[in-house]
C-alpha cells in the first residue's frame, strides 16, 4: 500500500469497500503471490465472477474480519506453508515431491 493510500484510509477513517490484490495482502500481512493461494483454498473469494485474467477485488469487510478471526489465520498460514512446502519440494526433487 503507498503512502498515498495510506494518507487517503487516515483522511476517511475507513477504508474502501473493495480491495485489490496488493490491499489484501498489506491487510493480512501476506505477499501478494499468497493471496491467489488463499483463493485457491478457499479461503478467500473474489468480488463476483472475474475471469482469469481480470483484476480480483475483494470485500473489505471480509477481509478484515478474516484478520481479527484467529482461527481462519490459522488456517491461512497452514494452507500457506503448505503450498509453499509442496512446491519447493517439487522444484527440489525430480520425480515431482511424490514419494
Amino acid at each position: 500500500m503507498s503512502d498515498d493510500q495510506r494518507a487517503f484510509f487516515a483522511i476517511y477513517q475507513a477504508p474502501p469497500a473493495r480491495l485489490t490484490v496488493e490491499q489484501v495482502a498489506w491487510a493480512l500481512n501476506v505477499q501478494p503471490h499468497d493471496v491467489p493461494v488463499l483463493v485457491a483454498h478457499r479461503l478467500l473469494k473474489p468480488l463476483g465472477n472475474p475471469a482469469p485474467n481480470a483484476v480480483k477485488y475483494y470485500a473489505s469487510s471480509t477481509v478484515f474480519a478474516h484478520a481479527r478471526d484467529e482461527a481462519w489465520l490459522s488456517k491461512a498460514t497452514r494452507a500457506l506453508y503448505e503450498h509453499w512446502q509442496l512446491k519447493n519440494a517439487k522444484r527440489s526433487d525430480p520425480r515431482g515431491g511424490r514419494p
